[in-house]
């Protein structure tokens, strides 16, 4: 007997309310989330994150309440945003799109960002700034608008009170026009037609000596104020500000700063990272920072990767120099500087609500029976999919993943749809009918790091015999085979699960509908630890290994449940 579907897309289950009243748990977005930044119109906040080579890209949050975050769309949507000088048809891994930054004015949504590219016959890379704009954060979202001339990357949009529009940007130092990082320069934009005009002003370089990035402008208190991140992205991440009269400098640096980070912290502290953050007004005046951060959950990382977290900021006085009034009379200069996390001084585990009366709701299933005529917002590809690469309605209630001839290999843009992984204690569980015509076709299940570091678990035909196999790819290493058992009895249907404790995946699989999972293998957790940019993908895989192929494996549902700690 077929039982009948539920009408649900993978949605996100509301399972609980977090436990200890009054307090949330960080990192509000979780699961491959870095570069936050975020705006407000009236009591509704979105966020926007870095999507690097995956499609669609730049991920959009909305909240009310700044702690319980719902993903309504994406700023680059459509293949024909991503398939001419803006690439993300073959963009290499780890390139793509970088640190964007969302404002709000006169009722139009703005995202300004990076693509970087390098093509793949060896030249050299190129970046691209652009901005995109919506009415509806939702989308749709309109083509990108290339801002020539614009070197560099980290890309700030700021509107000010006088009209004006400037764009602040990140450029190596000592030539206006290499790639990197380094120095952030100011230069007026003209929205009307996208063009830089007046002069360039390079106005900060640093305070650590390395890897100024990421920069913010904001205007309050009478002076404009620039937020970058400092240190690399690694533990030596950092929050730096200064401040200045005038948005052409010169700035003065904040006397305490780094105003947030965790490079005095050690790896026994839940989170590392802490840097490339955005700050916020509500709407009654208080203040609250948005940065990416990175959990120690194993030797040091997590599969996440880097994630979004929030802490509660306030303004301070700070002497930031002294003037002399008379000969024989000096009083200092006090500006006011943002205190990040006023109490500790770090980002929290469990911080207090930002507002007591709206509790933090835990999701952590994902359930999709794949019965809706369109994908859900969760899922994602690495690069723009072939056309053809999937379908909905060629088998009515199943996801048809197509075996691509490509493997996962540079550039490739192989058969492949997958969600962020949100915990690194997790069950992941998908049901598959696979009957492939061809021998060495295969499909089932992927976790997904890089190209360069993966694990499938896979289904395959071998002169009419069908097997399980596990492979396993690290860096620097060929793809190796961990597991491999003869399927006896199999009719074209299986689940496959897998159970992570942070450091052992334990692998299962079912040929009676889940009414008994046997054990397949287990694999230390390491294997697939996060040493990337991106974080963690788990999602369906199918390949013909390098044959055209027509064969292909209808999905029946997939099944995931986090485990937050």
């Amino acid at each position: 007997m077929v039982m009948k579907k539920y009408s649900v897309i993978l949605i996100l289950i509301i399972s609980n309310i977090f436990g200890t009243e009054g307090y949330f748990i960080n990192p509000i977005i979780s699961g491959a989330h870095p570069d936050p930044s975020i705006c407000r119109v009236g009591n509704d906040y979105y966020i926007v994150n870095s999507s690097f080579e995956y499609f669609p890209g730049l991920p959009i949050h909305h909240s009310k309440d700044l702690v319980n975050w719902e993903l309504i769309g994406y700023g680059l949507h459509r293949k024909d945003q991503c398939d001419s000088d803006m690439n993300l048809l073959d963009v290499q891994s780890d390139g793509g799109i970088h640190a964007p930054t969302i404002r709000y004015n006169k009722g139009t949504f703005y995202i300004i960002t990076t693509n970087v590219y390098s093509p793949s016959d060896g030249k050299p890379g190129i970046m691209i700034n652009f901005v995109i704009t919506a009415k509806n954060p939702s989308g749709p979202w309109s083509e990108p608008h290339i801002i020539e001339g614009a070197p560099g990357i980290d890309p700030d949009i700021f509107f000010d009170t006088n009209g004006k529009v400037y764009f602040t940007g990140t450029h190596s130092p000592g030539d206006m026009n290499a790639n990197g990082i380094g120095e952030i320069w100011i230069q007026e934009l003209d929205i009307k037609k996208w063009k830089l005009i007046g002069n360039r002003h390079t106005v900060w370089d640093g305070v650590f000596g390395c890897c100024t990035e990421g920069p913010h402008i904001y205007k309050e208190h009478g002076l404009y104020y620039l937020l970058v991140a400092e240190g690399g992205t690694g533990k030596n991440h950092a929050v730096m500000i200064s401040a200045s009269e005038n948005i052409f400098g010169p700035y003065e640096e904040n006397p305490r700063n780094p105003i947030l980070t965790t490079r005095h912290l050690s790896n026994e502290y839940f989170v590392n990272s802490t840097g490339h953050a955005d700050m916020i007004e509500l709407e009654d005046g208080r203040w609250y920072m948005v940065s990416l951060g990175k959990r120690n959950d194993l030797d040091g990382d997590a599969n996440m990767g880097r994630e979004t977290y929030l802490m509660p900021m306030k303004w301070e006085p700070t002497i930031v120099k002294w003037e002399q009034v008379s000969k024989d009379k000096w009083e200092p200069i006090r500006y006011l500087f943002p205190v990040v996390a006023p109490l500790t001084g770090r980002v929290e585990r469990f911080a207090s609500l930002p507002y007591d009366d709206k509790p933090q709701y835990i999701n952590n299933t994902i359930i999709d029976d794949f019965v809706d005529e369109n994908l859900d917002l969760k899922w994602i590809f690495i690069r723009v999919p072939k056309d053809e690469v999937y379908s909905l309605s060629d088998n009515p209630g199943f996801l048809r993943l197509y075996s691509n001839p490509n493997i996962i290999e540079n550039r490739k843009r192989f058969s492949f749809i997958g969600f962020r992984q949100k915990e690194s204690d997790f069950e992941f569980k998908i049901k598959m009918n696979f009957t492939p015509e061809k021998d060495k076709v295969e499909s089932g299940m992927i976790h997904y790091q890089k190209e360069w570091n993966y694990l499938t678990n896979t289904v395959f035909k071998s002169n009419k015999k069908f097997y399980l196999e596990q492979k396993l790819k690290e860096k620097g290493k060929k793809v190796v085979t961990l597991e491999k058992t003869l399927l006896k009895d199999y009719d074209g249907n299986i689940i496959l699960k897998v159970e992570s404790k942070k450091d052992k995946h334990d692998f299962y699989y079912s040929l009676d509908n889940g009414l008994n999972f046997i054990f397949f293998t287990s694999m230390d957790a390491i294997k697939i630890l996060d040493r990337n940019y991106t974080g963690a993908l788990l999602g369906l895989y199918s390949t013909s290994n390098g044959k055209v192929s027509q064969d292909y494996a209808d999905y029946d549902w997939i099944r995931y449940k986090d485990f937050i700690k």
